[in-house]
């Protein structure tokens, strides 16, 4: 994917960060923050960027239109934070939100942003050739317009609460001036493998993969320079040794510590504690379809009733109490406690590893010699995934698969970097995986992970291919809700389906806790996304 070079970004890419450092530098070095973290960013180009850490280190690169704001809110356009626009206008009939964008925004190459890089953008996100996993939440959005140099202005094809949010939130914009000319069909390759040039608070620097990914500051940033002057992701897959970095001072921040790394950092002054109500939940994802040709049911996980039959068997309370100890929880969905429009109240399947067994028994698996179950010459046996950069899914992936044995079935563990589990869950070439999403700040998510249209290919990120119109047409609804408690209810009814259904086993939702070297000053975290405002962040 990245083999394929652009002559005029690599170009660009030169002009970065490549002065020698002074003497006045080494007597008065400028502030750098360390980030320890477990796994690569799988990509930087932000419509195909899908883990955490490329979220990370985009969301610094490139900027939004305006972006949710710490309350969360996304319904209407109160509380988001201007990024590349000054202000926006809405018609009399809200049906199209004209932009202003700030005149004063550059490229890093030094071109400025215009609103042709803004309706270029959105023709990316939404082009099938591409095939962001973000397209499915751009359907309400009709098209985006140039109106003149600095004003874009996006359509809509009905009123919605949330059409703010779809408009200024969910596409970091591009530079259409560096990306224009390439094919679409080919842009996802080319633009992935080389630099960014965002315009962001933060330039790219160099990424040595598997190690560390480097941003410089952008001293004549519109929106001002950051004090923190270098950003740099330091890349162990063992988790130990991402903790090992922080407790011996060669990182600033590590955000996914464990009970046990919570009780001994407490203790020590260098470093405090950050704890954020958990954004991300797990689940053990079933292929629904036949991984060789995508068309016909799966062998096993095609029934409803054998899915239900393995939730059952899995007792997931004594996994996460194992895993978390207190902190993290029993996934309860496709959503978070922590979104103000989930129903905690959802009925879940029980775990009852004696209806498992009646339920695999009246199906007719029958016990193999081995112990396996056999139905039709079909061994009740798959291959779970899991990626090595997760030290949490491969201790609950032995979990599962010593609770699995019990009730007859077979789950073998096939381990892989995440570049090959991202692969193989894009392509669908998988039974089972187990999988996390972070959420983002509104329960549209739904809508691209788990809805008919987001199992189609390149049209979002059902992997699985989960569907149910009932459910779709509930999280429609939910869309379209003017108020909160409206939201809520739909969306209470939707889950509930989605759970019955059992397309996945909901494993854990974490909570987040961060350890951060003291004399860091940082603003209110926004609690699915601590990275966002590291450009106002201070350093004693």
């Amino acid at each position: 994917m990245r083999k394929a070079k652009q002559a005029i970004l690599l170009s660009a890419c030169l002009t970065l960060g490549c002065a020698a450092p002074n003497q006045d530098a080494k007597l008065h070095p400028a502030p750098v923050l360390v980030i320890a973290t477990t796994a690569d960013p799988d990509a930087l180009f932000p419509p195909v960027a899908l883990n955490t850490q490329s979220s990370q280190i985009t969301e610094l690169i490139y900027e939004y239109l305006a972006d949710v704001g710490p309350s969360m809110n996304t319904i209407g356009d109160a509380g988001f934070t201007k990024e590349l626009a000054t202000g926006w206008t809405w018609s009399s009939d809200s049906l199209s939100i004209a932009f202003h964008l700030d005149q004063k925004a550059r490229w890093h190459d030094g071109a400025p942003v215009t609103a042709k890089d803004v309706a270029f953008t959105f023709g990316v996100y939404t082009d099938t050739l591409v095939a962001s996993s973000e397209a499915a939440g751009f359907e309400e959005i009709d098209s985006v317009t140039v109106r003149d140099a600095s004003t874009p202005v996006f359509w809509f094809h009905r009123r919605t609460p949330h059409e703010f949010f779809d408009a200024a939130a969910k596409m970091l914009i591009l530079p259409e001036h560096l990306l224009g000319a390439i094919p679409r069909r080919a842009l996802k390759s080319r633009a992935s493998a080389a630099t960014p040039i965002g315009s962001g608070r933060y330039r790219f620097s160099q990424w040595r993969h598997g190690s560390s990914v480097e941003l410089a500051a952008d001293s004549t940033n519109h929106r001002g320079a950051p004090q923190i002057r270098r950003v740099i992701w330091t890349i162990t897959p063992e988790y130990n040794s991402a903790l090992t970095k922080l407790l011996g001072g060669e990182a600033d921040v590590f955000d996914a510590l464990r009970p046990e790394a919570v009780a001994q950092i407490a203790a020590r002054k260098d470093i405090r504690l950050i704890t954020l109500p958990g954004m991300d939940y797990a689940f053990m994802a079933f292929n629904l379809r036949d991984p060789r040709h995508n068309k016909s049911p799966h062998s096993i996980f095609g029934s409803r009733e054998v899915r239900r039959a393995l939730t059952m068997a899995l007792d997931r309370h004594s996994m996460v109490r194992n895993l978390f100890d207190t902190l993290g929880s029993v996934g309860i969905g496709p959503v978070v406690r922590a979104q103000p429009t989930t129903d905690t109240s959802l009925i879940q399947i029980p775990y009852n590893v004696a209806a498992a067994t009646r339920t695999l028994d009246s199906l007719g698996w029958t016990r193999g010699p081995d112990g396996v179950r056999v139905k039709n010459a079909i061994r009740l046996s798959f291959t779970l995934l899991v990626p090595v950069s997760s030290e949490t899914r491969v201790r609950i992936a032995v979990l599962i698969q010593e609770q699995l044995k019990k009730v007859g079935v077979e789950a073998k563990i096939e381990q892989m970097d995440y570049a090959a589990f991202s692969e193989r869950q894009q392509s669908r070439k998988f039974d089972c995986l187990l999988a996390a999403w972070h959420l983002g700040s509104g329960f549209g998510s739904l809508r691209d992970t788990w809805s008919t249209n987001a199992a189609k290919p390149g049209r979002g990120m059902n992997y699985g291919g989960y569907s149910n119109p009932q459910f779709d047409i509930l999280v429609d609804s939910a869309l379209s809700a003017r108020t909160m408690p409206g939201a809520r209810a739909y969306l209470r009814r939707a889950n509930q389906i989605i759970i019955d259904d059992a397309p996945a086993i909901w494993l854990y939702e974490p909570r987040t806790v961060i350890g951060i070297r003291a004399g860091i000053e940082t603003p209110p975290m926004r609690p699915n996304a601590w990275w966002l405002d590291i450009g106002s962040w201070t350093r004693r």
